[in-house]
């Protein structure tokens, strides 16, 4: 999920810290494993990568080709792999060595099915990606702005990494007392789901605020859905309290 720290650029254009870093890369190892340390976005990950495909369907029918996709923040690879299985030309880029290994070392073991559109892996930053003037039709980062330093500067990246016209997806933890409890209390100390560390609560985002600075950041939220545990699956809900997704096209 990390996606940079070393660019050697203003410290307020950084992703996310060394200390972040060192957390996601200590779990690269089980990543894949779906009753590991990451199972709950193992079960999440279905319900967010369709949304989104689902949700960026107008631009398809724009255009010839296969959708572009930058997957910031791709850790091991889980959302990358389904958004290439989905159609989409994929990057996945994470600043965590040990993650993109992970990633590319399940591809290399588990190839994609032949009617998958393309997928690689880079090791690096986003802000290199920006220096390098590159642009896509869809940049995705799913549970990585709680993690950066500077949520409206990670919101302005996303936007110049978009083409005109083109969608910005990010999914994250809305900051509430049920947040607290659930997400960070009983996810991390109570039922051990997650790592301990894994989130910092006052780092969660109110979806009014991400739209705030998504405007800023010269984007325009088009819908917004929240993210629910119900018995034995994550399902799509209006209940934005604890985990949300939201859609933005620059215009």
């Amino acid at each position: 999920m990390p996606t940079d720290t070393s660019s050697g650029q203003d410290s307020r254009r950084s992703s996310v810290s060394e200390s972040e870093i060192a957390h996601f890369s200590a779990l690269a190892e089980d990543w894949w494993n779906p009753r590991g340390p990451m199972a709950p976005l193992h079960a999440m990950n279905p319900l967010r990568t369709e949304w989104v495909s689902r949700h960026v369907a107008p631009l398809r029918k724009t255009s010839e080709q296969p959708l572009t996709l930058l997957d910031i923040g791709c850790g091991a690879g889980l959302a990358s792999e389904a958004y290439a299985k989905l159609g989409f030309d994929t990057i996945g880029i994470d600043a965590s060595a040990a993650g993109i290994l992970a990633a590319e070392t399940h591809l290399a073991e588990h190839p994609l099915p032949s009617e998958a559109a393309l997928l690689s892996y880079r090791n690096g930053s986003a802000e290199d990606l920006v220096a390098e003037g590159a642009q896509f039709d869809v940049v995705n980062a799913l549970e990585v702005i709680e993690h950066v330093n500077d949520p409206q500067d990670f919101l302005i990246m996303l936007a110049t990494l978009t083409k005109p016209g083109g969608m910005v997806a990010v999914s994250t933890l809305n900051r509430t007392p049920r947040s607290f409890a659930v997400a960070k209390l009983g996810a991390e100390y109570l039922l051990r789901m997650l790592p301990v560390g894994t989130h910092d609560w006052k780092k969660f985002i109110k979806p009014d605020e991400l739209a705030a600075m998504a405007r800023r950041a010269g984007l325009r939220m088009l819908d917004i859905a929240g993210m629910s545990y119900v018995p034995f699956e994550w399902r799509e809900t209006r209940d934005t309290g604890i985990n949300y997704i939201a859609i933005f096209r620059k215009d």
